[in-house]
């Protein structure tokens, strides 16, 4: 506690949290995230996006090695590969890389230009 047994708003803040944690819920915490979500939508614009999409991808690169951007890429090439199976095409290429493959170089080139700023 605080002087004069008051409890300072940290620990007011965190006290409130608890309970609400212990009456509440996953389905609630769904609710409210998709609810605030949506108001966020509402409420701000494409730049916002792509300024906290830049932000965690700094913070995403400062904290994984190459071998993670390589395990994504490769993971992301198969899971867009197996989405276009049950497309009608002739051989899915048309003269372009596979998905698979872009995956890979995408991830390989992240982990290069990670690797140069370190």
């Amino acid at each position: 506690m605080a002087n004069n047994d008051k409890m300072s708003r940290e620990e007011a803040g965190r006290m409130g949290g608890e309970a609400t944690a212990r009456s509440h819920d996953k389905e609630f915490y769904q609710e409210i995230g998709r609810k605030g979500g949506e108001e966020t939508s509402r409420t701000h614009d494409k730049e916002f996006y792509q300024e906290i999409g830049e932000k965690g991808g700094e913070a995403t690169s400062r904290s994984h090695d190459k071998e993670f951007y390589q395990e994504i890429g490769r993971k992301g090439g198969e899971s867009r590969s197996d989405d276009s199976r049950g497309r009608d095409s002739d051989d899915g290429q048309d003269g372009k890389m596979s998905r698979e493959e872009a995956g890979r170089k995408g991830g390989e080139a992240r982990s290069r230009n990670n690797n140069d700023n370190s």
